[in-house]
């Protein structure tokens, strides 16, 4: 696939598809569960006691959110007291390495972004 075909994916259907897609992965909470749960399976108070800030309730509510995507899946055991554990599907697994790549170009860019908005800023407090 060309390069022109690809940027056509992020512009198809109005990008649609896409910007819902990033508006659940992009939100405050996904990746940072989604990265804790790569490689292991995790109980609720787990996951919560990794993400550092997260409420209860956004837990509740991402990992729902997680799931019925088919990112996530949820495992309750028949158990007193229950036990339920949340991991990675295949398909959420694969998230990994485009998140990684996103990650890195952050990290890479923050710098040169940070100094563009210095700049922005000091020439729009001039006007």
């Amino acid at each position: 696939m060309s390069q022109n075909e690809k940027t056509c994916l992020i512009r198809g259907d109005a990008g649609r598809t896409i910007r819902a897609i990033l508006d659940r992965i992009g939100n405050k909470w996904t990746l940072l569960i989604v990265a804790t749960l790569h490689g292991s399976r995790m109980r609720f108070t787990e996951l919560q006691q990794h993400i550092p800030g997260i409420s209860q309730r956004m837990l509740s509510l991402s990992l729902r959110h997680l799931e019925r995507d088919g990112l996530i899946s949820r495992t309750a055991h028949a158990e007193v007291p229950p036990r339920v554990e949340y991991e990675l599907t295949p398909m959420g697994r694969t998230l990994i390495v485009p998140a990684i790549t996103l990650a890195e170009w952050a990290v890479e860019h923050n710098p040169d972004i940070e100094r563009s908005q210095t700049a922005y800023d000091t020439r729009e407090d001039r006007k």
